[in-house]
């Protein structure tokens, strides 16, 4: 009899004991995986959504077998933010930025999983959702000023625009020499770039030009410290955009920020959140506002003007007397910069249509009608993402300056932006 009971004892046994037994405690871990998978099932049902992957290949093959619905995704972020918040405070201070990293970059993925089932946000409500910072914007007539000094830069009749465009003109580089160009442009990026940042040997990118797009430069970071550079030749190229979009798109901007990603964090500390990159979140802010801070941190005014003139004119065959005029009406042109955003605002909230948003970009972006025809493009296409760019820059230019006085202080400031768990605000902390 006893014999015949074991087996029901111990069935009994296993029952109470899987009654009582404690689930295992959520980590920080388990939740980074589950946001990678689900991040690439969200880029499974939007083209674009993620811009860079480099995980374990088997994930983004699940994902594009059987990818959830959208509003199942949705759902599952949320579900991610509150098991993320439920999480243990840690004492690490690397491992605290890691957790509002997390915590903003499942924000963006609610919010844009809400505009893709159909909700819809005003501008500065959509850029702060997605981008971790509410803009603010001033009215276009606060540049105008601003367009007053580039007058007397450009003296002549007819709109400044037309003057401005026609004069930056005389400076585009003749296609035959646009490869060379730009290689030597990104070369001396690089250089500058290496001085002050480590970067691994194996590091390298290709180099393609293409048509087509609504944006001017593209870097696609395939993992293992390698990017592919793309650069649209839909219009002419100027010759100041070698070293802008050199620094940009490659050092120190998209490639050595992805790189430095992967190597310190996604397999230096195996924190997989890192392999992966979706567009839409507060991570671009921080690339793009890097990317662009990146060029004047490589290149102060006077050194841009030097290798320009000595190196990069001479190579495309323009006269190098006239390069010091150019740079100085580039550099009166960024002040502009913030003209772009206002001008995205008043169009995607409704308040002016499209070929008043064109007019606008002409003269608040001193531009012709087509290269303002492609900026409203990638309006439409990539809406509040344009906060990035210009509000970005900002933001990292006055963390980096603050955080010392000195190049070489400013470049270490620069790689820990660009290489840590980094979040818009943390750019606001002094």
């Amino acid at each position: 009899m006893f014999k015949r009971l074991l087996p029901v004892l111990a069935a009994c046994l296993l029952t109470a004991c899987a009654g009582t037994a404690k689930a295992a405690p959520d980590t920080l871990d388990a939740i980074a995986v589950d946001f990678v998978k689900l991040t690439l099932e969200a880029g499974v049902r939007e083209d674009g959504y993620v811009d860079a992957y480099y995980g374990p290949p088997e994930w983004q093959e699940a994902a594009k077998a059987a990818p959830r619905e959208q509003a199942k995704l949705r759902a599952d972020a949320r579900a991610l933010s509150a098991r993320l918040a439920a999480l243990p405070l840690s004492r690490d201070p690397l491992v605290q930025r890691r957790r509002a990293f997390m915590a903003g970059q499942l924000k963006a993925a609610d919010t844009r999983l809400s505009m893709a089932l159909g909700e819809k946000f005003k501008f500065a409500d959509e850029a702060e959702g997605l981008f971790g910072v509410r803009p603010q914007l001033k009215p276009l007539s606060a540049y105008d000023p601003v367009l007053a000094r580039i007058e007397a830069l450009v003296p002549g009749d007819g709109p400044l625009s037309e003057r401005v465009d026609a004069f930056l003109n005389r400076y585009v580089i003749p296609a035959d020499k646009l490869e060379p160009v730009m290689r030597a442009g990104i070369a001396e990026c690089r250089k500058r770039t290496a001085a002050h940042i480590a970067m691994p040997a194996s590091e390298q990118f290709t180099l393609e030009f293409v048509t087509g797009k609504s944006w001017s430069a593209y870097n696609w970071y395939k993992g293992n410290a390698t990017s592919l550079i793309q650069i649209n030749t839909d219009l002419p190229t100027r010759i100041s955009w070698a070293i802008d979009l050199g620094c940009h798109e490659g050092y120190p901007g998209h490639h050595a920020l992805n790189m430095l990603l992967e190597q310190k964090l996604a397999k230096g500390r195996g924190w997989v959140e890192f392999t992966v990159y979706p567009l839409y979140s507060p991570q671009s802010l921080i690339a793009e506002g890097t990317a662009n801070y990146g060029i004047d941190l490589a290149f102060p005014l006077a050194e841009k003007l030097t290798f320009e003139r000595d190196v990069l004119f001479p190579l495309a065959g323009l006269d190098p007397a006239t390069a010091e005029r150019q740079v100085v009406l580039d550099a009166a042109r960024e002040d502009l910069a913030g003209a772009r955003l206002t001008i995205a605002q008043l169009y995607l909230d409704g308040e002016i249509d499209r070929e008043t948003a064109i007019g606008l970009a002409q003269k608040y972006q001193l531009t012709s009608r087509a290269r303002a025809e492609q900026s409203i493009s990638f309006t439409e296409n990539y809406r509040s993402y344009v906060i990035n760019y210009g509000l970005g820059q900002d933001m990292a230019q006055a963390y980096v300056e603050a955080a010392a006085p000195d190049q070489d202080g400013r470049w270490k400031a620069f790689e820990r932006l660009i290489s840590e768990p980094t979040q818009p605000a943390d750019l606001l902390k002094r």
